[in-house]
Parts: C-alpha cells; sequence; structure tokens
C-alpha cells in the first residue's frame, strides 16, 4: 500500500468522524468584524466636536524636531505608529522633519499598517496645497492605504 493512499484513507475517516460531531469555530481576531464591517461603530456624543465615529483613526503629529505618525483604535490606544525619532528611520534621513521625511515615515507607516491588517482609517488631517502633510497622505494612497472607513453594514430589522 502506498503513503498517498494511507492518507488518502486517514483523511477520509477524520471527516467522517468530523461529520458525526458538532464542530465550533473560535474566532481569534477581535477586529474580525470591523474587517467584515458588521462591528459597532461608536458615533459619540452629539455635542463632541470632532465626534468620534471610526474604528481606526490616523494621527499626525508634528513638532519641531520629529513626525509621528499613529493609528488609534477606538477602544485602545495606538495600534500602529512609526516616527521620524526612531533610529532606523533617522539614520536614513538629512532630517527629520523636512518633505523628503514625510514622504519616508508615510511608507514605512503604510509598510506597517499593511502588516498589521490595516488599509482603511478615518482621516481628520487636512494639508494645504503643495504641502509636507499633503505629501504624506498622497503617500499613504499610493501605497494601498485607504483615508475613509467605509460605512458599518447594519443587520435587517435594526
Amino acid at each position: 500500500m502506498s503513503l498517498s493512499s494511507q492518507i488518502r484513507r486517514k483523511v477520509l475517516q477524520t471527516t467522517k468522524n468530523l461529520s458525526s460531531t458538532d464542530v465550533t469555530t473560535v474566532n481569534r481576531n477581535p477586529r474580525n468584524l470591523e474587517l467584515l464591517q458588521f462591528s459597532y461603530k461608536p458615533s459619540g456624543y452629539h455635542l463632541e466636536k470632532p465626534g468620534r465615529c471610526f474604528w481606526n483613526k490616523l494621527q499626525l503629529n508634528v513638532s519641531g524636531r520629529y513626525v509621528k505618525a499613529a493609528i488609534q483604535h477606538y477602544k485602545s490606544d495606538v495600534v500602529v505608529k512609526a516616527d521620524t525619532s526612531e533610529w532606523a528611520i533617522r539614520k536614513q534621513l538629512f532630517r527629520t522633519t523636512d518633505r523628503t521625511a514625510f514622504v519616508n515615515l508615510a511608507r514605512v507607516f503604510a509598510h506597517r499598517c499593511h502588516a498589521a491588517g490595516i488599509s482603511e482609517m478615518y482621516c481628520d488631517v487636512q494639508g494645504a496645497e503643495g504641502s509636507k502633510v499633503e505629501a504624506f497622505l498622497k503617500t499613504l494612497e499610493e501605497n494601498g492605504i485607504v483615508l475613509s472607513e467605509p460605512e458599518r453594514i447594519k443587520p435587517d430589522g435594526l
């Protein structure tokens, strides 16, 4: 008897056993419902000025020496972050606050977002035309990050 026929027989036996028992699965990804757009999206209070209707929000902080980009989840703190004060990024830059720093920070940030499985986020950051912030946002979009979140799919009857 060949090895492949033994494996085939073993697979058939295990699938017969599985069909006779009740199989349950456990979702180990707590943000899976957000990706499927079924999860609750908080709307905040009506008196809040910027509002809070997002799952993931882009935060861009520009200081005198460094630029910091982060994604804030509505339930927890920072999910993904990158800044020009990190040694690996700072060593590759001539200045940590010029236009090339913004563009390269956006590339690194987009790569980290894709590695974390985040491709859509709410963005209330607005850059003037031709500014460094606009270059940052444009580079994010060029690298596959969507700067708006889709609407929540509401179940029937709600």
